[in-house]
């Protein structure tokens, strides 16, 4: 008499969720979607026909876990692997130092505060709250360096933005022309001599070396009037 086990086993599978690694990476077992898959005779073997994900298998990923008896019946079943990124990245800023225009106006980008940002599974985007400055930023100005990954992980970090006007102001004379008075005395304001005068961030002062004249002046006097700071 020949006794033959012809029933195959009872493949019982479970849906799990995995999150990666911060390499971006995460394995599963045959535990881990097996539910209590049986058999009359014995379980031999248990595989599954996938048991590595990355980044690119964020979301749901179906897995087929293969049970076969003592006596090589077989049966299967399908379970739903769902894979989530939950690291957020990192955001690494650096200070920099910019000078405004002759417009005075300066702008940044995030390629200029960005010092090495990075992601287990890749950066989508990345912002910065400030990026133009003009003459009432000069100074330190702190930034925010937002970076968000392909799976709507973010991080940020800060920075100083350090705002310099180095442009000196362009300074325009007008020659004139002046009458002593009956002492013998004359005088003159800035306002005589500038003709327009001009800063890209303002003016702050005007100055004259002489404004005082008297009869020993008679007749041209050439100067380099201005004084700045």
């Amino acid at each position: 008499m020949t006794v033959e086990d012809n029933i195959d086993p009872t493949a019982i599978c479970q849906d799990i969720t995995i999150q990666l690694d911060a390499s971006g990476n995460a394995s599963i077992s045959t535990s881990d979607i097996d539910n209590g898959s049986a058999d009359n005779c014995g379980i031999d073997n248990i595989s599954l026909d996938i048991t590595t994900f990355d980044c690119t298998n964020v979301g749901p990923n179906t897995v087929t876990l293969t049970v076969t008896d003592e006596n090589g019946n077989t049966d299967q079943c399908t379970a739903t692997v769902t894979v989530e990124d939950n690291i957020d990245p990192t955001a690494i800023c650096q200070d920099i130092t910019i000078q405004l225009d002759a417009s005075g106006n300066a702008s940044i980008s995030t390629s200029d505060i960005d010092n090495g940002s990075a992601d287990n599974c890749g950066i989508d985007n990345i912002s910065l709250d400030i990026t133009t400055f003009d003459c009432t930023n000069v100074g330190p100005n702190t930034v925010t360096l937002t970076v968000t990954d392909e799976n709507g992980n973010t991080d940020q970090c800060t920075a100083t933005v350090t705002v310099e006007d180095n442009i000196d102001p362009t300074a325009i004379c007008q020659d004139i022309t002046i009458q002593l008075d009956a002492s013998g005395n004359a005088s003159i304001s800035t306002s005589d001599i500038d003709n327009g005068s001009a800063d890209n961030c303002g003016i702050d002062n005007i100055s004259l070396d002489i404004t005082t004249f008297d009869c020993t002046n008679v007749g041209p006097k050439h100067r380099d009037p201005y004084r700045h700071r």
